[in-house]
C-alpha cells in the first residue's frame, strides 16, 4: 500500500468514527428528549398506589390523578379515595419549565383542614409513606444536572441508553442516579438512586408502558428501595388524554374540596 493509499484510507476512517460520534446524541440531548416526550395538553386517571414492607404486607391507597400542560408549567394534582384513614387527603404539584425554578408543591392534610406548602427543606421526606420522596413526583429539569452518556445496551429486549446524571447542587438528596432509556421512544425504562454517601438507594422500574392516543404513556411502576427492602408499586388505569380539564381544578380550594 502506498503512502497515498494509506493516508487516504485513514482519512476516510476518520471520517466515518467522527459522523458516528456526531449522530450519537449526548447526555444532556437525550434527558432532554425525556423531557420533552409528548404526553397530551392533559391527563387523568385512577392511580392504585401500593405499599409492600419486608415481610410482604400490603396497603393498598386508591387515588384519583389529574395532569394538565398550561404550555410554561404542567400542573398535577393527586386526590386520594381509599382508605378511611388517608381519604379526602390531596396533593398538588406545579412543574416549571424555567431554568433554576423548583417545583410548588402543597399537601392538604382533612385532620388539620388547612393546605401546606412543602418547604424545599422537606422535598426530600418521603410521601405518604411510599418509597418516593415529594421532589420525585416533581420533574427534574435536564439543567439540574450533568449528564454522561455511559453506554448503549438492551433491557428487557429494548435498546437503551444508559445515562449517569449527576446534581450541580453538592448538597441534593442523591449523589447521582443511572438511567435506561429506550432509544426513539424516550421513555426511561429503569432509573437507580445513589444516596449522599454514594451507595445504591432505590431502583424504579417501568413493568408496563403503552400508547394513548399516540401517546407513549407509563402504566405500572415500582419503586425499590435496596436499603429498606420496601417497595412502592405505582399502576394506573382508565386514563383519559385530552378531555379538556378544567384549570379551576389545580387550586387550593379543589384541593380542600376533593372530588366531586
Amino acid at each position: 500500500m502506498t503512502y497515498k493509499t494509506s493516508f487516504i484510507t485513514a482519512l476516510v476512517l476518520a471520517i466515518s468514527i467522527n459522523a458516528l460520534a456526531q449522530e450519537k446524541p449526548s447526555g444532556l440531548q437525550i434527558v432532554q428528549n425525556v423531557y420533552d416526550r409528548p404526553e397530551g395538553n392533559d391527563m387523568q386517571s385512577e392511580l392504585t398506589m401500593t405499599l409492600i414492607n419486608s415481610r410482604g404486607d400490603e396497603r393498598v391507597r386508591i387515588i384519583k390523578q389529574f395532569i394538565k400542560d398550561f404550555g410554561k408549567v404542567e400542573k398535577k394534582i393527586m386526590f386520594f379515595l381509599k382508605p378511611a384513614d388517608v381519604r379526602n387527603t390531596s396533593f398538588m404539584n406545579w412543574s416549571y419549565d424555567e431554568e433554576g425554578r423548583d417545583d410548588d408543591q402543597w399537601i392538604y392534610l382533612p385532620a388539620l383542614r388547612k393546605v401546606k406548602r412543602i418547604s424545599s427543606d422537606s422535598k426530600s421526606d418521603y410521601f405518604m409513606g411510599s418509597d418516593f420522596t415529594y421532589d420525585d413526583l416533581g420533574d427534574r429539569h435536564p439543567s439540574d444536572d450533568v449528564h454522561k452518556l455511559l453506554r448503549e445496551e438492551k433491557l428487557n429486549g429494548e435498546d437503551c441508553y444508559v445515562v449517569e446524571s449527576i446534581p450541580k447542587d453538592e448538597e441534593y438528596m442523591y449523589s447521582k442516579t443511572v438511567s435506561w432509556i429506550i432509544k426513539d421512544k424516550w421513555i426511561g425504562l429503569k432509573k437507580e438512586f445513589y444516596d449522599e454517601d454514594g451507595e445504591h438507594l432505590k431502583t424504579l422500574t417501568v413493568k408496563k408502558y403503552g400508547k394513548i392516543k399516540d401517546y407513549w404513556v407509563i402504566q405500572h411502576s415500582e419503586m425499590h428501595n435496596v436499603q429498606k427492602d420496601h417497595t412502592t408499586r405505582m399502576e394506573l388505569k382508565n386514563i383519559k388524554i385530552d378531555t379538556g380539564i378544567a384549570d379551576s381544578k389545580f387550586t387550593e380550594r379543589m384541593m380542600k374540596r376533593g372530588v366531586k
